[in-house]
């Protein structure tokens, strides 16, 4: 057996010569010509039907891949939370763009783990960044 693509299993070609003409059942009162267009179109709803088996085994989600996107959010307001102070320490310079990013970044959705610890250590991060975000809005209202 071949597979090719989306167009589903063939036959691969063999050595016989003769088709078989007689051979199998066929419904009372069907002409071969309109058993063949059933055949053709129960072949095609398989195809379409395996298809979406396949992206729905794709859409499956392990835990793995939900802990590591979980785990690169929180590296990532770590990160801006880095260059917030760094920006601050340093030349005090265009800490809005950071403060714009540490926000996107803080309102990416967050799934919940399985790992309590986790959970634990990413509830950390997220309030540490909400409060950057709450002293900036102060001291631009105080402006």
């Amino acid at each position: 057996m071949k597979v090719n693509g989306v167009g589903g299993p063939t036959a691969t070609p063999t050595s016989r010569t003769t088709a078989r003409t007689g051979a199998g059942f066929s419904l009372p009162g069907a002409s071969g010509a309109s058993a063949t267009q059933a055949a053709a179109a129960t072949a095609s709803t398989g195809n379409v039907a395996g298809v979406s088996a396949l992206m729905a085994l794709q859409g499956v989600e392990d835990p793995t891949e939900r802990r590591r996107r979980a785990i690169r959010r929180g590296t990532s307001l770590l990160d801006r939370l880095d260059e917030l102070k760094l920006t601050l320490l340093g030349s005090g310079g265009d800490s809005i763009a950071i403060l714009d990013r540490l926000s996107r970044n803080l309102a990416e959705e967050r799934e919940k783990d399985a790992d309590e610890g986790l959970n634990t250590v990413l509830d950390q991060i997220d309030v540490r960044a909400a409060v950057e975000l709450a002293k900036a809005e102060m001291a631009r209202s105080r402006r």
